[in-house]
Protein backbone atom coordinates (compact mmCIF):
# COMPACT_ATOMS: atom_id res chain seq x y z
CA UNK A 1 0.00 0.00 0.00
CA UNK A 2 1.53 3.40 -1.18
CA UNK A 3 0.88 6.57 1.48
CA UNK A 4 1.81 9.70 -0.42
CA UNK A 5 1.47 11.91 2.02
CA UNK A 6 3.76 12.21 5.26
CA UNK A 7 6.50 14.12 7.24
CA UNK A 8 8.86 10.96 7.81
CA UNK A 9 12.23 12.79 6.60
CA UNK A 10 14.12 13.62 10.41
CA UNK A 11 14.36 17.00 11.11
CA UNK A 12 13.02 19.17 8.36
CA UNK A 13 10.03 20.39 9.32
CA UNK A 14 7.46 19.54 12.44
CA UNK A 15 7.22 15.77 11.56
CA UNK A 16 10.40 13.19 12.70
CA UNK A 17 12.22 15.57 15.32
CA UNK A 18 15.49 12.91 14.29
CA UNK A 19 16.33 9.83 12.54
CA UNK A 20 14.96 7.30 15.27
CA UNK A 21 11.88 9.12 14.90
CA UNK A 22 11.65 8.22 11.39
CA UNK A 23 11.87 5.05 11.72
CA UNK A 24 9.43 4.32 14.55
CA UNK A 25 7.02 5.76 12.58
CA UNK A 26 8.63 3.70 9.19
CA UNK A 27 7.38 0.54 11.73
CA UNK A 28 3.82 1.42 12.27
CA UNK A 29 3.62 2.42 9.02
CA UNK A 30 4.64 -1.65 7.74
CA UNK A 31 2.13 -2.79 10.92
CA UNK A 32 -0.42 -0.81 8.76
CA UNK A 33 0.06 -2.47 5.84
CA UNK A 34 2.51 0.56 4.45
CA UNK A 35 5.12 -0.45 2.27
CA UNK A 36 5.89 2.80 0.36
CA UNK A 37 5.66 6.35 1.34
CA UNK A 38 5.90 9.42 -0.61
CA UNK A 39 8.28 11.91 2.27
CA UNK A 40 6.62 15.23 1.51
CA UNK A 41 7.74 18.35 3.87
CA UNK A 42 6.55 21.16 4.63
CA UNK A 43 7.62 23.89 1.66
CA UNK A 44 7.69 27.76 2.06
CA UNK A 45 4.70 27.67 4.48
CA UNK A 46 6.50 30.64 6.74
CA UNK A 47 8.23 27.95 9.35
CA UNK A 48 10.05 25.33 6.95
CA UNK A 49 11.72 25.86 3.45
CA UNK A 50 12.38 22.22 2.01
CA UNK A 51 14.11 22.35 -1.91
CA UNK A 52 13.87 19.68 -4.22
CA UNK A 53 17.73 18.69 -3.83
CA UNK A 54 17.69 19.05 -0.11
CA UNK A 55 14.48 16.48 -0.28
CA UNK A 56 16.26 13.80 -2.66
CA UNK A 57 19.59 13.22 -0.54
CA UNK A 58 16.95 13.35 2.82
CA UNK A 59 15.20 10.74 0.89
CA UNK A 60 18.65 8.82 0.27
CA UNK A 61 19.79 9.11 3.30
CA UNK A 62 16.54 7.57 4.55
CA UNK A 63 16.21 5.03 2.49
CA UNK A 64 20.13 3.77 3.58
CA UNK A 65 18.92 3.90 6.95
CA UNK A 66 15.85 1.88 6.80
CA UNK A 67 17.40 -0.83 4.60
CA UNK A 68 19.89 -0.93 7.52
CA UNK A 69 17.55 -1.62 10.06
CA UNK A 70 15.69 -4.09 7.79
CA UNK A 71 12.22 -2.44 8.25
CA UNK A 72 10.87 -3.26 4.20
CA UNK A 73 9.66 0.41 3.08
CA UNK A 74 10.64 2.76 0.37
CA UNK A 75 10.59 6.35 0.55
CA UNK A 76 9.99 8.18 -2.60
CA UNK A 77 10.82 11.87 -2.64
CA UNK A 78 7.77 14.64 -2.89
CA UNK A 79 7.27 18.40 -1.15
CA UNK A 80 4.03 19.68 0.62
CA UNK A 81 4.31 23.20 -1.14
CA UNK A 82 2.24 26.19 0.69
CA UNK A 83 0.46 28.08 -2.27
CA UNK A 84 1.63 31.53 -3.17
CA UNK A 85 2.19 33.72 -6.01
CA UNK A 86 5.68 32.32 -6.93
CA UNK A 87 4.68 29.03 -7.89
CA UNK A 88 5.59 29.17 -11.13
CA UNK A 89 8.15 30.65 -11.22
CA UNK A 90 9.70 28.24 -8.52
CA UNK A 91 8.51 25.35 -10.90
CA UNK A 92 10.62 26.74 -13.89
CA UNK A 93 13.20 27.13 -12.06
CA UNK A 94 13.38 23.69 -10.75
CA UNK A 95 12.68 24.28 -7.00
CA UNK A 96 9.57 22.36 -7.04
CA UNK A 97 9.35 18.80 -6.43
CA UNK A 98 6.05 16.75 -7.72
CA UNK A 99 5.78 13.39 -5.92
CA UNK A 100 7.85 10.80 -6.84
CA UNK A 101 10.38 13.62 -8.70
CA UNK A 102 8.68 13.08 -12.04
CA UNK A 103 5.14 12.34 -11.54
CA UNK A 104 3.80 15.63 -12.61
CA UNK A 105 1.20 15.58 -9.87
CA UNK A 106 2.28 18.46 -7.14
CA UNK A 107 1.06 19.31 -3.97
CA UNK A 108 -0.44 22.41 -2.91
CA UNK A 109 -1.74 23.22 0.65
CA UNK A 110 -3.94 26.19 1.23
CA UNK A 111 -4.15 27.69 4.29
CA UNK A 112 -5.97 26.51 7.00
CA UNK A 113 -8.67 29.41 7.72
CA UNK A 114 -9.11 31.06 3.98
CA UNK A 115 -8.42 30.43 0.51
CA UNK A 116 -6.35 33.17 -1.29
CA UNK A 117 -8.14 34.85 -3.87
CA UNK A 118 -5.36 34.23 -6.68
CA UNK A 119 -5.90 30.37 -6.23
CA UNK A 120 -8.22 29.24 -9.07
CA UNK A 121 -6.13 31.53 -11.53
CA UNK A 122 -3.07 29.58 -10.03
CA UNK A 123 -4.18 26.00 -10.80
CA UNK A 124 -4.91 26.77 -14.17
CA UNK A 125 -1.62 27.94 -14.68
CA UNK A 126 -0.16 24.97 -13.08
CA UNK A 127 -2.15 22.77 -15.40
CA UNK A 128 -1.02 25.13 -18.15
CA UNK A 129 2.28 23.92 -17.15
CA UNK A 130 1.69 20.34 -17.56
CA UNK A 131 1.37 19.66 -13.81
CA UNK A 132 -1.60 18.17 -12.47
CA UNK A 133 -2.09 20.15 -8.74
CA UNK A 134 -3.67 18.12 -5.53
CA UNK A 135 -4.99 20.15 -2.94
CA UNK A 136 -4.20 18.16 0.31
CA UNK A 137 -6.56 18.30 3.35
CA UNK A 138 -9.07 20.71 1.89
CA UNK A 139 -11.40 19.10 4.40
CA UNK A 140 -9.75 21.43 7.06
CA UNK A 141 -9.57 24.38 5.33
CA UNK A 142 -12.09 27.23 7.33
CA UNK A 143 -13.07 28.88 4.07
CA UNK A 144 -14.07 25.28 2.19
CA UNK A 145 -16.24 24.08 4.99
CA UNK A 146 -18.25 27.02 4.90
CA UNK A 147 -18.17 27.22 1.10
CA UNK A 148 -17.90 24.18 -0.38
CA UNK A 149 -18.67 24.80 -3.72
CA UNK A 150 -15.34 26.90 -4.07
CA UNK A 151 -13.79 23.24 -4.17
CA UNK A 152 -16.42 22.33 -6.77
CA UNK A 153 -15.01 24.57 -8.83
CA UNK A 154 -11.68 23.48 -8.41
CA UNK A 155 -12.34 20.25 -9.00
CA UNK A 156 -14.33 20.82 -12.40
CA UNK A 157 -11.92 22.84 -13.62
CA UNK A 158 -9.00 20.02 -13.55
CA UNK A 159 -7.84 20.10 -9.93
CA UNK A 160 -7.27 17.28 -7.41
CA UNK A 161 -7.54 16.73 -3.79
CA UNK A 162 -6.47 14.88 -0.77
CA UNK A 163 -8.12 14.01 2.53
CA UNK A 164 -6.23 13.24 5.73
CA UNK A 165 -7.11 9.75 7.07
CA UNK A 166 -7.35 11.23 10.20
CA UNK A 167 -10.06 13.32 9.51
CA UNK A 168 -12.14 10.18 8.24
CA UNK A 169 -11.05 8.52 11.76
CA UNK A 170 -13.07 11.71 13.49
CA UNK A 171 -9.89 12.53 15.08
CA UNK A 172 -10.30 15.89 13.82
CA UNK A 173 -13.62 16.78 15.12
CA UNK A 174 -17.19 15.46 13.34
CA UNK A 175 -17.48 18.54 11.53
CA UNK A 176 -14.64 17.16 9.84
CA UNK A 177 -15.51 13.97 9.36
CA UNK A 178 -18.61 14.62 8.33
CA UNK A 179 -17.10 16.84 5.72
CA UNK A 180 -14.66 14.36 4.22
CA UNK A 181 -17.56 11.91 4.33
CA UNK A 182 -19.43 14.41 1.85
CA UNK A 183 -16.74 14.98 -0.57
CA UNK A 184 -15.87 11.26 -1.34
CA UNK A 185 -19.74 11.10 -1.98
CA UNK A 186 -19.61 13.76 -3.79
CA UNK A 187 -16.36 12.85 -5.94
CA UNK A 188 -14.43 16.02 -5.01
CA UNK A 189 -11.30 13.67 -3.61
CA UNK A 190 -9.09 11.59 -5.28
CA UNK A 191 -6.79 10.39 -2.58
CA UNK A 192 -6.62 9.62 1.03
CA UNK A 193 -3.41 9.98 3.15
CA UNK A 194 -2.10 9.80 6.04
CA UNK A 195 -0.20 13.27 6.70
CA UNK A 196 1.52 11.38 9.63
CA UNK A 197 3.91 13.83 11.62
CA UNK A 198 4.84 11.05 14.41
CA UNK A 199 3.51 8.06 16.18
CA UNK A 200 2.05 9.62 19.16
CA UNK A 201 -0.83 12.69 18.53
CA UNK A 202 -0.37 12.29 14.45
CA UNK A 203 0.17 9.17 13.70
CA UNK A 204 -0.79 6.58 11.00
CA UNK A 205 -4.64 5.59 11.64
CA UNK A 206 -4.95 3.78 8.38
CA UNK A 207 -7.08 0.61 9.33
CA UNK A 208 -9.37 2.31 10.99
CA UNK A 209 -10.26 5.15 8.29
CA UNK A 210 -10.39 2.17 5.75
CA UNK A 211 -12.98 0.58 8.53
CA UNK A 212 -15.00 3.91 8.15
CA UNK A 213 -14.76 4.03 4.43
CA UNK A 214 -15.88 0.23 4.12
CA UNK A 215 -18.97 1.17 6.00
CA UNK A 216 -19.68 3.86 4.50
CA UNK A 217 -18.82 3.33 0.72
CA UNK A 218 -18.00 -0.38 0.42
CA UNK A 219 -14.50 -1.88 -0.52
CA UNK A 220 -14.47 -0.65 -4.06
CA UNK A 221 -13.77 2.99 -2.54
CA UNK A 222 -10.60 1.63 -0.94
CA UNK A 223 -9.48 0.35 -4.41
CA UNK A 224 -10.31 3.28 -5.75
CA UNK A 225 -8.22 5.22 -3.75
CA UNK A 226 -5.55 2.64 -3.55
CA UNK A 227 -5.46 2.40 -7.09
CA UNK A 228 -5.12 6.23 -7.15
CA UNK A 229 -2.00 6.64 -5.57
CA UNK A 230 -0.70 3.80 -7.06
CA UNK A 231 -1.06 6.02 -10.22
CA UNK A 232 0.18 8.70 -9.02
CA UNK A 233 3.83 7.14 -8.49
CA UNK A 234 3.63 5.43 -11.90
CA UNK A 235 2.72 9.19 -13.55
CA UNK A 236 -0.28 7.34 -14.92
CA UNK A 237 -3.59 9.33 -15.21
CA UNK A 238 -6.12 9.74 -12.48
CA UNK A 239 -10.19 9.15 -13.51
CA UNK A 240 -12.89 10.01 -10.76
CA UNK A 241 -16.55 10.22 -11.33
CA UNK A 242 -17.89 13.13 -12.24
CA UNK A 243 -17.73 16.14 -9.35
CA UNK A 244 -20.97 17.15 -7.57
CA UNK A 245 -21.94 20.52 -5.67
CA UNK A 246 -22.28 20.02 -1.88
CA UNK A 247 -25.53 22.34 -0.50
CA UNK A 248 -24.43 24.04 2.45
CA UNK A 249 -27.92 24.09 4.36
CA UNK A 250 -27.74 19.88 3.88
CA UNK A 251 -23.73 20.38 5.26
CA UNK A 252 -25.14 22.43 8.59
CA UNK A 253 -27.46 19.80 9.32
CA UNK A 254 -30.06 22.35 8.75
CA UNK A 255 -32.82 19.97 6.89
Amino acid sequence: MIDIHCHILPGVDDGAKHTEDSLQMARNAVLQGIDTIIATPHHLNGSYNNYKIEIIEAVKQLNKLLNEAGIPLTILPGQETRINGEIITDLENGHLLPLNETSGYLFVELPSNHVPRYTKQLLFDLQVHGVKPIIVHPERNKELIEHPNILFEFVRDGALTQLTEASIAGHFGKKIKKFSLQLIEANLTHFIASDAHNVKTRGFVTEYSHRVLTSEFGPEAISYFMDNAYAVVHNQLIVGGSPEEIKRKKFMGLF
